[in-house]
């Protein structure tokens, strides 16, 4: 047979399959998200995300530890306060969960990149993202609010903010607000195009964030909408995002490559608790292959165009990178 082109000349060792690979990995790309909460000397396990931790400010060292040792150097704090009010004043407060964790970290990890998730969903004791008015968030007044927590995280040693509530408008209310406070070097990472979605779920349990009361679909977006997700991430890099996240990332890889080909700022995409918690399950099962799927599921984000990956499996995946097991 006279065949000119045989795609598989690139394909028959492993050194060749390496030296043509198209999507190249690196842990500097992992993020890692972390529950820190109020108390003292604890460590609880989240039943729903098998091996992920809360942990109090004096046990977070523990984790942050092992983050170091294997190479990830990025870590996404996620705050989890003992009281919390109709406005989620615990989010902003100068002694807030977060805010201490912050000042801890930096003191003991300071070759750590510290991004805090900056929201009202977890602080809120009715668990929607922003202030009520009545049963709906109010957009406006919920604005003030991220703005403070964004400054509050920025004076308490945050190296990046990333908001995640979904308001119109509140990169640019940040943005101002770090501006006018002497942080315009901060970054702002944007939850730009996030879904309403049922892969949340572990997560609300884990921060304890679920609504009390009716859903999310006013604010996060309807997922069966495509160009809805490019206009909210041009919006978001015109009010200022330095960096544009899809969320989540397994079944929104089309959007993903929709974002990166139409901005110029980096591209996050978050695999959230969902993913993970899917995967977990079926391994105890034995029905899959647990390192090969979470692997095969991070390669296929950058593929999309994400040029950072938030991943519960960022320790497992920095020590296959850094082993030349994946990427």
């Amino acid at each position: 047979m006279d065949l000119t082109q045989r795609p598989r000349r690139l394909r028959g060792s492993e050194s060749i399959r390496r030296m043509v690979r198209e999507t190249r990995v690196d842990p500097a790309s992992l993020i890692y998200p972390m529950f820190v909460m109020d108390g003292t000397n604890l460590v609880e396990e989240i039943p729903s995300l098998p091996g992920q931790y809360r942990y109090t400010v004096d046990r977070m060292s523990e984790e942050l530890e092992r983050l170091s040792r294997v190479g990830v150097s990025n870590v996404m704090l996620f705050g989890i306060p003992a009281e919390k009010d109709s406005v989620g004043s615990q989010a902003y407060a100068e002694d807030g969960v977060v805010q201490r964790a912050l000042g801890m970290a930096k003191n003991q990890f300071p070759d750590l990149y510290l991004i805090t998730d900056v929201c009202m969903c977890e602080y809120t004791s009715h668990g929607h993202c922003g202030v009520l008015h009545g049963h709906d968030v109010d957009n406006d007044q919920t604005l003030e609010l991220l703005a403070k927590t964004a400054l509050s995280h920025a004076r308490a040693g945050a190296d990046m903010v990333a908001p995640s509530d979904m308001m119109d408008g509140r990169i640019r209310a940040i943005r101002e607000c770090l501006d006018s406070n002497g942080f315009s070097s901060l970054p702002i990472m944007s939850y730009a195009v996030k879904y309403a979605s049922s892969f949340y779920g572990p997560f609300r349990e884990a921060a304890g964030s679920a609504p009390s009361f009716g859903d999310r679909k006013s604010y996060q977006m309807d997922f069966h909408n495509r160009r809805e997700g490019r206009k909210e991430a041009l919006l978001d890099v015109a009010e200022g995002a330095d960096i544009v996240m899809v969320k989540p990332a397994m079944s929104y890889l089309d959007l993903v490559r929709d974002v990166r080909e139409i901005v110029d700022v980096p591209v996050a995409t978050y695999s959230v608790s969902g993913e993970y918690a899917m995967v977990k399950a079926a391994a105890q099962r034995g029905w899959i292959d647990e390192e090969k799927i979470f692997c095969e599921m991070a390669v296929s984000a950058y593929r999309a165009g994400a040029d950072i990956y938030l991943s519960y499996y960022a320790k497992e995946l920095a020590q296959f990178m850094r082993e030349g097991r994946i990427g």
